[in-house]
C-alpha cells in the first residue's frame, strides 16, 4: 500500500500564511482523502465536517486580517477519548455511546485557539487498554501498510491517520505506550510528554470528573519531529525550554537493545544499532553501560503493578489480591527513587536510544486475557505482556519519549526507535529524533 506525499502541519501552515493556499482548500482536500482513504481503515470514526468547514472560512478571514496563529487553517483529527463538544466520547464502551461532551476540553481550547481545523475523532480500544484499536462501538482500525495487522492502541486510529496522510497532525494520550507503539507500528512520529506538562482535564473516562490518572500524559502525532515541537508548545500547560541541541556532534547517546525481561527481532536492534552507527560518524559519543543506569528489571517490576493499579482503580490484581494503601505508597517510593537516579544518568547523557516494542505490527488478536497472548520473535514465542518492558522506562519515570521511524524490517512493516531524554527536556529529545531519522535512506 502507498499513500500520496502530503504537506507537514507546518509546512501547510506556511503555505496558507504565504497565500499559496487557503484554510478551506486544506480542509476540503483533507475530508477528501478521509472519504477515500478511511473506509479501508476505519481510522476517523467520528467526523465533524460542517463545523470543520465553517472554522476553516473563520480560518481565512482571520488571515487576511492579518493572524499568524501557529497552526492557522491545519487540519487534524483527535483521539476519540478527548471532549469535542457536540461529539461522543465513549472510549469504545457501547454503553457510553450517548455520553456526548458539552465543551471543548482544555487540550482541544489550545488547539482551535492556535488556529487548528478539528475534522473529527479517531478510534481507539475498549477503556484505551490494548495496543489494538478495537471496540463494539466503530470496530477496527487496521494497520495502514497491512489489513492484517494491527495498527497499535490505544492512539492507533491516529497513527493509522496520519501514516495514511489523511491529516497531517493527531493527539493522542500514553500510559503504557498509547502514543509511541501505534507511532512504531504504523511508522510515524508520535511524543510521550513529561509528566504534568499536559493537561488532562479534556480526557476523563466517560461521565467522571475526577483527578488526571497517574503515569498518563498527552503527546502528538506527526509526519516530522518540527510537527511534533509546535503542537507540543501549543498544547503545554506552561512553555517548555526551547532544544539544547544543535546538531549530532557532541551528543551523548546512551544506547539500549537487550532488556532482561523483553525479547526484540534482530530487525530492530540491527536498525537502531545502525542509526548509533551514523550518529557517530557524525560526531555523538556512544555507550552501552553505565553505573548510573537504574536497574531495568525493577523498573518493570514496579511499573506493571502500579499501571495495573492505575487502570483499574485498585481492583484486585491478577492474582485476586486487593492492592493496599502500603504497597501504593510503596511503589511511590520506587518511582522516586528511579526519577532520581535517571535524573543523575542525565546528568553524563542527553539521551537514551532504545526500541519501542520488540516486535512489528503483529496480527489481530482478540484473547480478552491479554496475559495469554504470545508473540512470535524470530521464530520464538514470547510474553505479550513482556512487550511493556520498554515502554516502563520513560513513563514510571515521567520522562519524554519520542517513537521515530527508522526502518522496515525484513516482513516490509515499519519500526520505530525510541529517543529518551531528560524529565522536560521534551525538545531535546524531539530535535534528536529528527535530526537521527535524517540519518535513515528512504
Amino acid at each position: 500500500m502507498t499513500y500520496p506525499l502530503q504537506r507537514s502541519a507546518l509546512e501547510t501552515a506556511s503555505a496558507i500564511a504565504a497565500g499559496q493556499t487557503t484554510a478551506v482548500a486544506e480542509c476540503e482536500a483533507a475530508i477528501a482523502r478521509i472519504e477515500t482513504i478511511n473506509p479501508a481503515l476505519n481510522a476517523v470514526i467520528v467526523k465533524d465536517f460542517e463545523r470543520a468547514r465553517a472554522d476553516a472560512v473563520a480560518a481565512d478571514a482571520a488571515l487576511a486580517a492579518g493572524d499568524r496563529r501557529p497552526l492557522l487553517g491545519v487540519p487534524m483529527t483527535i483521539k476519540e477519548s478527548f471532549e469535542l463538544a457536540g461529539t461522543p466520547s465513549t472510549w469504545g464502551f457501547a454503553e457510553h455511546r450517548d455520553n456526548v461532551a458539552v465543551q471543548d476540553g482544555s487540550t482541544v481550547r489550545r488547539l482551535r485557539a492556535a488556529g487548528a481545523i478539528i475534522l473529527g475523532k479517531t478510534n481507539v480500544p475498549v477503556a484505551l487498554a490494548d495496543i489494538q484499536s478495537v471496540n463494539p462501538v466503530y470496530g477496527r482500525t487496521v494497520n495502514p501498510w497491512d489489513a492484517s495487522r494491527t495498527c497499535g492502541g490505544s492512539s492507533g486510529g491516529s497513527a493509522a491517520a496520519i501514516a495514511s496522510g489523511m491529516v497531517p497532525l493527531e493527539i493522542g494520550t500514553d500510559i503504557g505506550g498509547s502514543v509511541r507503539t501505534p507511532a512504531h507500528f504504523c511508522g510515524v512520529f508520535g511524543h510521550k510528554s513529561s509528566y504534568g506538562v499536559i493537561p488532562l482535564d479534556g480526557h476523563r473516562f466517560p461521565r467522571t470528573d475526577g483527578a488526571d490518572r497517574p503515569l498518563s500524559v498527552a503527546g502528538p502525532l506527526a509526519r516530522t519531529a518540527a510537527d511534533l515541537s509546535a503542537a507540543l508548545d501549543v498544547v503545554s500547560a506552561t512553555p517548555l525550554a526551547p532544544s539544547r541541541i544543535t546538531g549530532l556532534a557532541g551528543a551523548r547517546l546512551f544506547i539500549i537493545t537487550h532488556h532482561p525481561r523483553a525479547a526484540v527481532m534482530q530487525d530492530i536492534v540491527a536498525g537502531i544499532e545502525a542509526v548509533a552507527e551514523k550518529a557517530q560518524g557524525e560526531g555523538a559519543s556512544i555507550s552501552r553501560s553505565s553505573e548510573l543506569m537504574p536497574d531495568l528489571a525493577a523498573i518493570m517490576a514496579s511499573y506493571m503493578p502500579m499501571l495495573n493499579m492505575i487502570v483499574t482503580g485498585g481492583a484486585p490484581a491478577p492474582n485476586g489480591q486487593l492492592p493496599t494503601v502500603q504497597q501504593w505508597f510503596a511503589l511511590c517510593d520506587a518511582q522516586a527513587r528511579i526519577q532520581r537516579q535517571f535524573g543523575r544518568f542525565f546528568e553524563q547523557f542527553d539521551a537514551i536510544l532504545c526500541p519501542v516494542h520488540g516486535t512489528t505490527a503483529f496480527p489481530h488478536d482478540d484473547n480478552p486475557d491479554m496475559r495469554a497472548r504470545l508473540l512470535m520473535i524470530d521464530g520464538k514465542e514470547t510474553r505479550y505482556a513482556d512487550q511493556f518492558a520498554w515502554i516502563s522506562m520513560a513513563t514510571f519515570a515521567g520522562l519524554p519519549s519520542t517513537s521515530v521511524p527508522i526502518g522496515r524490517a525484513s516482513d516490509g512493516l515499519p519500526f520505530n526507535m525510541q529517543v529518551i531524554a531528560a524529565n522536560r527536556r521534551d525538545h531535546d529529545g524531539i530535535r534528536l529524533a529528527g535530526l537521527l531519522s535524517g540519518l535513515v535512506a528512504d
